[in-house]
Parts: structure tokens; C-alpha cells; sequence
């Protein structure tokens, strides 16, 4: 495997870094597009694309604004941007499929999204489907307005009291706070994104990883849940594109499965013809750094390899 890394500019000035994964003794078939998760960075996805590499997949994964070597130091993790943070998120997605087009032309491109990436990469798909061959949604979750709404009061009471950047413990709390209850006794106050210890401590000990986000991250971030809530917006989604779900059963962001299986029919209900979901019974949030890793990327690649055999 050969890693390249490049920043390109946004549309805004900001400088988004992108990592570049390349099979080093094979013709590439494909090229799978990451979105990454909220307090985490594209490094992690390392093991997954040496996975995918092996397999003929070119990957490419940015550190969105706030995160990251995007953000630059730790004093910007967490703020995305003045305003519409979120969009702008998508925005940079969009932009980097653009340069990955140009770069490969002709190979079949698929979008992974995880997590707060997934969340972005839902918007993605209400936008620019079409340009797709395929998406995967890992650790995601499907519409829940009344509990977006207010959110949405309470982070823009926030940034009224204290402004766009300061970081906002009751706003971690809202959102977070009742993730570990589930795994007690708890041994970290991360025991949620996996059941493999080594997992957890490594996100632990990446300064990049963790901490209380901005309150302006939660105003931008619940402004796009609720935009990706309704129900006319999902049906701008490509009725023809292949959307593969999947997550833990015991995932608290998917509401240990329910969310996901909502959104899964959602998407059936707007029309998408070719929708699948997965849940790994007993794993957590982070499935590619689960004690199942190995049938999770597997699984992806089969996915991956059936798109290709049906094009």
C-alpha cells in the first residue's frame, strides 16, 4: 500500500487534508471515499484501507474542519466554521469527489460514511447521488426531529450566552451523556464506541480524539440533522443508488438498532430500491475497531465486490 497525503482549498479558504491510500501491486477496480466520525481523524481509517487496498481500492479520506491536521492544532478542534458548518462539511466532501474524479475518471466511486460522517454523507446523498456508485453508513441513525429540535434550542441558546467557540459541557452532556450507561461498570467514559479495550485507550490517548466540541459544532450539526430529517429531502436521494447500513446492536447512536432499521426504511418507503442493513449482535459503535473487525471489512468488500458484479 502507498500513502500520499495533499490539503486542496476549500471553498471557503480552509485547508482540508486529505489521506491518500493506493494498492501498490494492483489494477484498481474502484475508489471508496471516507467521511470519518465527530472527535476522531481519517488516520484511524488506516487498517480499513489497507483492507480495501488490498482488494483494488483506491481510498481517499479527508480530516473535516475542526478536526484533525485540517484543524491544524488542538486549540481548533471542535469549530467548524463561522456559520453553516455543517453544510460546508458536505461541501468539502463534495470537492474532494470532484479532484478524485478528475484523478480516476473512469473507476466506480463509493461513499463510507461513519458516524457524524455518515450523518454528512446522508446530506450528501439528498445532493449529489448521482455521482455515486454506491454508499455505506456505519454507526449512523435515522430521523428523530423532536429530539433534533431541541437540541437545536438548546445549542442556539448556547452560542447566544457564550458565542460560536466556546466549548459547551451541557451540550456533550445532552448528547453523549447517556451513551456509557448501558456498558456499566464502566471502565473508561469511551466504553461505548467498542468492547475492545485497546481500541478505546488508543482513541484515548490520540489528543485528536475525544474531547468537548464547540458550541457552534452542535448549532451547525443539529441544523443539518434537522435537514436531513425530512422526509422530502430523502427523496431526492438516486432511486437506483445501492446504500449498504450497518452497525452494532448495542450501537446507543443507532438507538441499539432501532434508528438504523428506521432509516432503512425510510429509504424503502422513498423509493430506493437497493437498500441492505447489518447489525452485528453484542458490538458497539466503532464496528471497524470491534473484536469482529476482520467480518466487518469482510463484510464491506463483499458488498463492495457484489456492486461490481452488478455493474
Amino acid at each position: 500500500m502507498i500513502l500520499k497525503t495533499f490539503c486542496f482549498e476549500s471553498e471557503d479558504g480552509t485547508n482540508v487534508f486529505v489521506y491518500n491510500w493506493m494498492p501498490e501491486d494492483k489494477v484498481a477496480k474502484g475508489v471508496v471515499q471516507i467521511a470519518h466520525g465527530m472527535a476522531e481523524t481519517a488516520e484511524r481509517y488506516a487498517r480499513f484501507a489497507t483492507v480495501l487496498t488490498e482488494h483494488g481500492y483506491i481510498v481517499y479520506a479527508n480530516d473535516h474542519r475542526g478536526h484533525g491536521k485540517t484543524a491544524g492544532t488542538l486549540k481548533n478542534v471542535g469549530y467548524l466554521a463561522e456559520k453553516n458548518g455543517f453544510d460546508w462539511m458536505v461541501k468539502d466532501m463534495h470537492q474532494l469527489t470532484n479532484i478524485i474524479k478528475t484523478a480516476h475518471p473512469n473507476l466506480p466511486l463509493f461513499l463510507f460514511g461513519h458516524s457524524m460522517g455518515s450523518f454528512a454523507s446522508q446530506r450528501y446523498l439528498m445532493l449529489h447521488s448521482k455521482e455515486l456508485t454506491g454508499a455505506i453508513l456505519s454507526g449512523s441513525n435515522g430521523s428523530d426531529p423532536l429530539l433534533h429540535n431541541i437540541g437545536f434550542l438548546v445549542a442556539k441558546n448556547e452560542v447566544r450566552k457564550q458565542g460560536r467557540k466556546a466549548s459547551s459541557p451541557k451540550m456533550n452532556q445532552m448528547s453523549f451523556g447517556s451513551f456509557n450507561k448501558p456498558f456499566k461498570p464502566n471502565r473508561t467514559e469511551y466504553d461505548w464506541l467498542s468492547s475492545d479495550n485497546a481500541q478505546v485507550d488508543a482513541y484515548i490517548q490520540d489528543p485528536y480524539c475525544g474531547g468537548i466540541f464547540t458550541t457552534g459544532f452542535f448549532y451547525d450539526f443539529l441544523e443539518g440533522l434537522k435537514t436531513i430529517d425530512k422526509v422530502q429531502n430523502v427523496k431526492l436521494v438516486s432511486k437506483n443508488l445501492p446504500i449498504y447500513i450497518f452497525s452494532g446492536e448495542k450501537d446507543p447512536v443507532g438507538r441499539f438498532g432501532k434508528g438504523v432499521k428506521k432509516l432503512y426504511h425510510t429509504y424503502k418507503k422513498c423509493g430506493i430500491t437497493d437498500v441492505s442493513f447489518k447489525l452485528y449482535p453484542g458490538k458497539r459503535h466503532e464496528m471497524l475497531n470491534e473484536t469482529n473487525r476482520d467480518e466487518v471489512m469482510n463484510d464491506v468488500v463483499q458488498w463492495l465486490e457484489k456492486q461490481h458484479r452488478g455493474a
